[in-house]
């Protein structure tokens, strides 16, 4: 009797922690100017998520910088766009960019940042995505984010 009720609360127990919501994602990124992943999902039951960004890369963030920032999938390329004028060191984004749900700092070869964002800033009725903010980078450095 007693094994089986060590039994049925370690099944309990391992059950519950498999179903537990991930509540972050590690993305890298490179020096050809990729992320390795195209989709981000997010669960609803999360109230945070993070994003840890990796640069597996060796060039220098002048040169093969790379962040990620989320926002609206259709807000995405004029965030860039908008982005140019103000240079790296405000991580290509404007101040106060209200469009702009979370960001990572650019970062170059080798290092890494986070960001953690409160999820009920998401619609679940709304497209969003994630991009490269870098000059030029969004056309092969971006993807969708999804709350599911």
């Amino acid at each position: 009797m007693i094994r089986k009720l060590v039994a049925a609360s370690v099944l309990t127990l391992a059950s519950g922690h498999l179903l537990a919501a991930e509540c972050s994602v590690e993305v890298d990124s490179t020096d050809q100017m990729t992320f390795t992943t195209k989709a981000i999902e997010i669960d609803k039951s999360c109230k945070q998520f993070t994003v840890n960004l990796k640069h597996s890369g060796s060039l220098p963030k002048a040169v093969m910088g790379h962040n990620l920032v989320i926002s609206k999938y259709d807000e995405m390329s004029q965030i860039a766009t908008d982005g140019m004028s103000v240079g790296i060191d405000k991580d290509y984004l404007k101040d106060g960019d209200a469009r702009v749900i979370a960001h990572t700092k650019v970062i170059g070869g080798g290092e890494k940042d986070s960001v953690t964002f409160d999820v009920s800033k998401l619609d679940p009725a709304e497209k969003y995505g994630f991009f490269c903010s870098f000059p030029g980078h969004i056309g092969m450095m971006k993807g969708t984010v999804t709350l599911k």
